[in-house]
């Protein structure tokens, strides 16, 4: 199965209160199979960041690379 990985944004009420307690009213997500993985950034580009991460983790996963694949 192939994994997707996106980078949302959340605005409003979604955005955590701390957050909103330093007077930022948006933040960004990564959504991996359309589930929240991880904590929100305050920047697009950490996101993006965590997302090539995140792809990267995926390809080795399915290149079974012993180092990283998962023992379940």
């Amino acid at each position: 199965m192939q994994s997707k990985v996106d980078v949302a944004v959340m605005i409003g009420s979604g955005v955590p209160a701390t957050f909103r307690a330093v007077g930022l009213n948006v933040c960004w997500v990564v959504l991996v199979n359309g589930e929240r993985r991880g904590a929100p950034f305050a920047s697009r580009g950490e996101a993006v960041e965590c997302q090539a991460s995140w792809l990267a983790q995926l390809a080795r996963d399915k290149a079974g690379h012993p180092a990283f694949s998962r023992s379940a």
